[in-house]
């Protein structure tokens, strides 16, 4: 008996308990929508907060905080928020605001195949949602045009690479010619003659014919002496 009364306090806790933290989560969902309708997107984050504090798995706590921090430019903080949301929602309508959302932010940021994809999924969702119809009708024409412009910038790439290899090629061909035409030039030149160690200068031939008549002179003169010499003496033979 006294068993039986301690399980049904405890279960009577345990509902107290629960009843208390959805109550708290309703409340700070409360604060932060009227903080959010009013545009003072910080105060309403802090709620939302709260309420995810009070009840860590409500799908509408997480994405009224990525609606307010979406408000904010936190993108990315609002992304992790509708992700986790979409995980664990199961009414159809509240995942097509989820998915909704979600294609919004990957168009801000030009990521438009996952904007298709999100819209494709809030449109399964709710078939009749027509601003996500036209969304997607949008996100497709920019990624068209994303992926043309892609293209389109892929080729001037590759051409500015050939014609950059062309001139390059171009110049070395032009190189080429010029060292062939150097080379020819010089072959066809006759050869200039080489100046020999030991040969004589103009200058210094008539020197050295200069001091050869000299001496030839002194020699001439001489002989002339001794020949006067010679002939005014005495020759006395040698016997």
């Amino acid at each position: 008996m006294l068993r039986s009364k301690y399980i049904l306090f405890t279960m009577f806790a345990l509902l107290a308990v629960g009843a208390s933290a959805q109550k708290a989560e309703r409340d700070y969902i409360r604060k932060g929508n009227r903080f959010f309708n009013d545009s003072v997107f910080v105060d309403a984050e802090v709620n939302y907060r709260k309420a995810l504090e009070a009840n860590p798995k409500s799908s509408v706590s997480m994405y009224n905080l990525g609606n307010t921090l979406s408000q904010q430019q936190k993108f990315k903080e609002a992304m992790e928020q509708y992700v986790a949301a979409g995980k664990i929602e199961k009414d159809k309508m509240k995942l097509a605001h989820i998915y909704h959302n979600m294609g919004v932010l990957f168009q801000a940021g030009k990521d438009y195949g996952q904007a298709v994809e999100a819209y494709k999924m809030s449109l399964r969702n709710n078939p009749k949602d027509d601003e996500t119809r036209y969304n997607l009708a949008l996100a497709q024409k920019l990624l068209k045009d994303q992926q043309q412009n892609q293209q389109n910038q892929d080729q001037n790439k590759d051409q500015n690479k050939d014609n950059q290899e062309k001139k390059e090629d171009q110049k070395q061909d032009q190189n080429k010619q010029n060292d062939q035409k150097q080379d020819e030039q010089q072959q066809q030149q006759p050869p200039k003659p080489e100046k020999k160690d030991n040969e004589m200068s103009k200058e210094n031939a008539e020197q050295l014919l200069n001091s050869v008549m000299q001496d030839e002179k002194e020699t001439q003169d001489k002989v002339k002496k001794q020949q006067q010499v010679i002939q005014g003496g005495r020759l006395e033979k040698d016997w």
